[in-house]
């Protein structure tokens, strides 16, 4: 009888010695679950089946780090989850401002754009943006982070536009208070 691994042990068997053995079982036991996920956001079989593989061969090219104390299935989401909007804006919006900060580096002072960011990581805005609800913190992060419209975050959300503008105006009203 065969021992079963935990997810941790079939990552770090992945990420240190290349073990396909261990990199097919984590995918047999996740790509259901995140093919079922996606599909609630996107309408698309194709774009998440294409997902779904980059998802997964980030993790066999070692582009993607997991951290033993998170949860797999969440850390998976993540990247499956970014990779769908970059599938579903063509990588358009990040690609360009991965471009306009490369540009800006060159430059002796922060930029407003690394000043934001920084803020977003370090500051009291990281602090307000953990404060808020789950929900409320995935509009933005469609709509403000990953550059999204109203309608493309409703479909990747799976949440009607008017709710998006909905909890995108109370979030920005929380975040207003937190940081006032």
């Amino acid at each position: 009888m065969s021992e079963t691994r935990s997810d941790g042990e079939l990552l770090r068997a992945v990420a240190a010695d290349a073990d396909r053995g261990a990199f097919e079982e984590l995918y047999r036991r996740y790509a259901p679950w995140l093919t079922a996920r996606l599909r609630g956001r996107c309408a698309d079989p194709g774009v998440v089946d294409d997902v779904v593989q980059e998802t997964f061969l980030a993790i066999w090219r070692g582009k993607a780090r997991y951290h033993q104390d998170i949860d797999v299935a969440g850390w998976l989401w993540r990247i499956g989850s970014r990779r769908l909007i970059d599938a579903l804006r063509g990588d358009g919006a990040r690609g360009r401002l991965r471009q306009a900060l490369a540009r800006l580096r060159h430059r002796d002072e922060a930029s407003a754009e690394e000043r934001v960011l920084a803020g977003v990581e370090h500051g009291d805005l990281a602090g307000a943006l953990v404060r808020l609800s789950p929900e409320l913190r995935a509009v933005l992060q469609a709509t403000v982070i990953d550059g999204l419209t109203t309608r493309e975050a409703a479909v990747l959300l799976g949440i009607p536009p008017g709710t998006v503008k909905t909890r995108a105006m109370r979030a920005r009203k929380q975040l207003r208070e937190a940081l006032a």
